[in-house]
């Protein structure tokens, strides 16, 4: 409860420092009170503490994903003064709204109440709607805005109208007493009706087919940071949050639904890979690409009851990684008005260290050793052998092999083509942002039971 509130003030802090012009300062204290905010957090591990009526519950799982979403802000806030040195006079709104967007985040994990859960999801998305659409004078920005705006409205009714058909079936909100009465056999058909809308709607959120049209045009039309933002922090809260929630229900859904979470995830790793390959513009390859690893998370869904500690170990590397590859596509398309891979011809001759971070960013999504990318990807399918879904985890393999394709696309043309600008001054943040994040996921591959032990 204590995080919800000092992430909240921390925001509130942001837009009063505007007032007194302390603009300079805002980005700093940020950063610290965030790193703070994550002791804090971290502190509390091995505690569980449920406040308000049980409406918000921190237990290992709520305490781990809250960990890795402040982290993850921690980075994008970091790189927002560079990416808005235009807008500089708005830094605080920019702050301020990614800050309101990780108190969401946290509600979103911590939630004992699907009403809390809705509030969570809701002040996340109104984010991501603004920051879709922030720069008011791009056409694409606009069109991306309003684009996510319609389609997350749609996906949030269905939330909502799910929400109500569970409170009708079992008569609480509270996650205890629908998990409890979900063991019951005398529960009203309406619970499972609810239990399908609510999944079609998180589906939406983490851009798995076939509710994933609305993704490539919103990457591509969204300010790159805010791409990034999407990408990484956004499609890894909206899996933990669509994780906790199946757990919950899983007790009483049809083996049918089995089936269909492993359609869903053939559907989204193949169509994701396949896609990727045909696009040039890299924000849209890294969009399908995103849709492909949302294949990948769905199947941690099989085995809810032993995965926990595998989902957060995927979000780790897959989102530090992507975190390092925003990293450096933002310093390349500054000022371009694309963000084509021929922009990234010669990057290995004018820009070796940010090719070679940007490289390793790539191997790693792609799942080769020694990234953590490749640990997850090892453990994950052990997993899915260990529940006998054998043929689901040879389809996964194929579509990881195929993934290699996309990646090295872009990885040649930086080491193998002409350079298409001669070099420029590199910000320091970029650099910093990039190293440490490639650092990390390196040291996750490293050290797996660190994370992976966390939860269980």
């Amino acid at each position: 409860m204590y995080t919800l509130i000092a992430i909240a003030g921390l925001g509130v802090l942001c837009l009063i420092a505007e007032i007194f012009n302390a603009r300079k300062a805002i980005v700093p204290i940020t950063i610290v009170g965030l790193l703070a905010i994550l002791g804090l957090t971290a502190t509390g591990f091995n505690a569980t503490a449920a406040t308000y009526n049980n409406m918000i519950v921190f237990d290992k799982f709520a305490t781990s994903f809250s960990c890795l979403f402040i982290l993850l802000t921690v980075f994008l806030i970091a790189l927002t003064p560079s990416f808005h040195e235009k807008q500089i006079q708005k830094i605080s709104d920019f702050v301020s709204i990614k800050l309101f967007l990780l108190t969401g985040a946290v509600a979103m994990v911590a939630f004992g109440n699907l009403s809390m859960f809705f509030l969570g999801i809701e002040i996340l998305s109104i984010s991501l709607y603004v920051l879709a659409a922030s720069d008011r004078l791009s056409l694409k920005s606009n069109e991306a805005g309003m684009k996510y705006f319609l389609m997350g409205a749609f996906a949030s009714g269905f939330i909502l109208f799910g929400i109500a058909l569970i409170y009708g079936a079992i008569g609480s909100f509270d996650m205890a007493v629908i998990q409890e009465a979900g063991n019951s056999a005398d529960v009203e058909d309406w619970f499972y009706i609810g239990a399908i809308l609510l999944s079609i709607g998180m589906l939406f959120k983490i851009a798995a087919a076939p509710f994933h049209f609305w993704a490539p045009d919103v990457y591509e039309g969204s300010p790159a940071l805010t791409t990034a933002l999407m990408s990484t922090l956004a499609k890894v809260v909206a899996m933990a949050a669509f994780f906790k929630l199946v757990s919950a229900m899983n007790v009483n859904l049809p083996e049918s639904s089995t089936t269909a979470l492993m359609i869903i995830s053939i559907l989204s790793m193949t169509i994701g890979n396949i896609m990727a390959l045909r696009q040039t513009n890299v924000k849209r390859m890294l969009a399908f690409s995103g849709i492909s690893h949302a294949g990948f998370m769905v199947m941690t869904l099989l085995a809810v009851s032993s995965s926990a500690g595998v989902l957060l170990y995927y979000t780790s590397a897959y989102s530090l990684a992507g975190i390092a590859a925003f990293s450096v596509v933002l310093y390349v398309t500054k000022g371009k008005n694309n963000e084509d891979i021929f922009n990234f011809n010669g990057l290995g001759k004018t820009s070796p260290l940010l090719a070679g971070i940007l490289t390793c960013s790539l191997l790693s999504m792609a799942g080769i050793p020694i990234f953590s990318g490749f640990f997850a990807k090892v453990f994950l399918f052990g997993q899915m052998l260990n529940a006998g879904h054998i043929a689901l985890v040879i389809i996964a393999v194929v579509n990881s092999i195929i993934s290699v394709g996309y990646y090295f696309k872009l990885i040649l043309a930086m080491y193998t083509k002409d350079a298409t600008e001669e070099a420029r001054p590199i910000p320091f943040v970029y650099h910093a942002v990039a190293i440490v994040a490639i650092v990390l996921n390196i040291a996750l591959g490293l050290y797996p039971s660190f994370v992976l032990e966390a939860i269980n």
